[in-house]
């Protein structure tokens, strides 16, 4: 498949990775987007690899929680521009349809279209909507959770929702625990509430990548796999310049290695590269390379997994999510957590004036 400039700026833009990189991710997976950029992160060169691309899209996200406490419903409605999301009228109308799907019976967003609202479906009064304010809108998507808590949070003036459902008693103390939860969802947007919903299949592609990112990153590797692929890269890998700064910086016996990588040139890191990935069934072997990925991995699932996060209010900064809902009320469990943020996965096509105008004169 012939790689096209386009294909180039938008793995680019997910990724943060350089051109010429992105380029070669591309053509090596035959312009497969999701497995360059799995390519990248593997090879290291992805800063931030994002889920489902940009958010750019404009619009609200509103909350409501039903009358008894036990449930409550986020919804998102997007427009073009950040001007209408702000009408009363937009606004008002989200707010209406949060309400609405607290009856909704699941999160099917064609089926909530289709329900009564005003008189007509809610498809229908948003065709009337879109003709009367001159810009169009479009319902994206709805949840709805039920349980003996319910709490929520909305940030950013509608930017961002959370509703979070749990499992205990109904008490205030439990109440401003999800909600502190709630915020702290929004803020850190975690892919997992447990380690238990991750797949096999997920953890082991995650594992794998880790272990693929440390190989083409030698200079992270412990010390003594670090050494040996040196002593293999002076030995007719490297060129004499490199070969020559290596031997004076070992013999410098206060020169911290860390920085060796700032003296070597880009040949030379590539090739050292090379012999790890070369090596790689040796290097899996060593216990202390294995504990270094285990480490890593244990570190990406600390970050993605709610109840593996640090609390953000933990006084002592090390507390997680998991232990201070244990402190709280030990029978306290989440049950269900939903994250909306507005435009999230939708890449907002931008406009270049100047290119378009050219195009014309050209035509």
């Amino acid at each position: 498949m012939a790689v096209t400039a386009a294909m180039v700026k938008e793995l680019r833009e997910r990724t943060q990775a350089g051109m010429m990189d992105c380029k070669k991710a591309l053509t090596e997976t035959d312009g497969d987007m999701e497995k360059a950029i799995e390519y990248l992160r593997e090879k290291g060169l992805a800063k931030a690899a994002k889920k489902a691309g940009r958010v750019a899209s404009e619009g609200l996200v509103k909350v409501a929680i039903a009358e008894d406490g036990k449930s409550a419903a986020v919804v998102e409605v997007n427009s073009e521009t950040d001007f209408v999301s702000k009408n009363q009228e937009f606004v008002e109308f989200v707010d209406g349809l949060a309400k609405l799907a607290l009856n909704a019976e699941s999160d099917d967003i064609e089926a909530f279209k289709a329900m009564p609202y005003e008189g007509k479906t809610v498809a229908e009064v948003l065709t009337e909507k879109i003709a009367k304010i001159g810009e169009n809108m479009s319902v994206r998507r709805v949840a709805k959770v039920s349980g003996d808590v319910i709490t929520s949070y909305v940030h950013g003036g509608g930017r961002i929702g959370v509703i979070i459902a749990g499992s205990g008693e109904a008490t205030d103390a439990n109440k401003e625990a999800l909600t502190n939860i709630a915020m702290q969802v929004a803020a850190m947007n975690p892919q997992y509430v447990s380690r238990n919903e991750i797949s096999d299949e997920e953890l082991a592609s995650m594992r794998n990548i880790t272990l693929e990112s440390a190989l083409n990153d030698p200079f992270t590797l412990p010390k003594p796999i670090l050494n040996a692929l040196l002593d293999k890269a002076v030995d007719g890998v490297w060129g004499e310049e490199d070969v020559a700064i290596l031997a004076e910086k070992r013999a410098d016996k206060k020169f911290n290695f860390n920085y060796l990588p700032n003296f070597l040139s880009e040949e030379a890191k590539t090739k050292l590269a090379g012999l790890a990935v070369a090596d790689k069934a040796n290097i899996v072997e060593n216990k202390v390379f294995a504990g270094l990925v285990d480490g890593r991995v244990s570190k990406q699932l600390k970050e993605i997994c709610l109840l593996d996060q640090t609390y953000v209010r933990a006084e002592d900064g090390k507390q997680t999510v998991a232990k201070y809902l244990e402190s709280v009320d030990k029978a306290l469990a989440l049950a269900n957590v939903v994250r909306f943020e507005v435009g999230e996965g939708i890449e907002k096509k931008e406009e270049n004036f100047a290119e378009e105008v050219a195009k014309q004169l050209g035509n």
